[in-house]
């Protein structure tokens, strides 16, 4: 599962994708059309094309590069601590049990579950 998510913890995009497929594979997708002035993720999205195509749209790129990288990339430390956003709305989407344990076998139904676990996410928390 890919989550876009923003500053305020709404969720923007949801993909979900078979479980041994790269997160690179969906990066593109699930960034498009957005309006943002940064994109955050974790070094499985770090690519030089995902990179450039988020620079081109005039966003900073907050993501440590990967171990075997050979020229390392700067990225902003400060910036990417609010990465837990994220994480924290990922948590709160695996209070669902239909979600965190995945007892659908159709990838249809599991996102339709998991749509409604990002709708009702907010009445979790309250």
């Amino acid at each position: 599962m890919h989550l876009a998510v923003d500053a305020a913890d709404r969720p923007l995009r949801l993909i979900e994708t078979e479980g041994q497929a790269h997160d690179i594979s969906c990066a593109n997708e699930l960034v498009e059309h957005l309006r943002t002035k940064a994109v955050i993720a974790d070094k499985g999205y770090d690519a030089d094309a995902f990179v450039q195509a988020v620079r081109a749209t005039d966003a900073r790129v907050a993501m440590p590069p990967r171990s075997n990288r050979k020229l390392k990339r700067r990225y902003s430390r400060t910036l990417y601590r609010t990465r837990d956003v994220v994480e924290r709305f990922f948590n709160c989407i695996r209070h669902f049990r239909r979600v965190s344990t995945r007892y659908d076998r159709l990838p249809d139904n599991y996102l339709v579950f998991a749509t409604l676990g990002c709708a009702f996410e907010p009445f979790v928390r309250m």
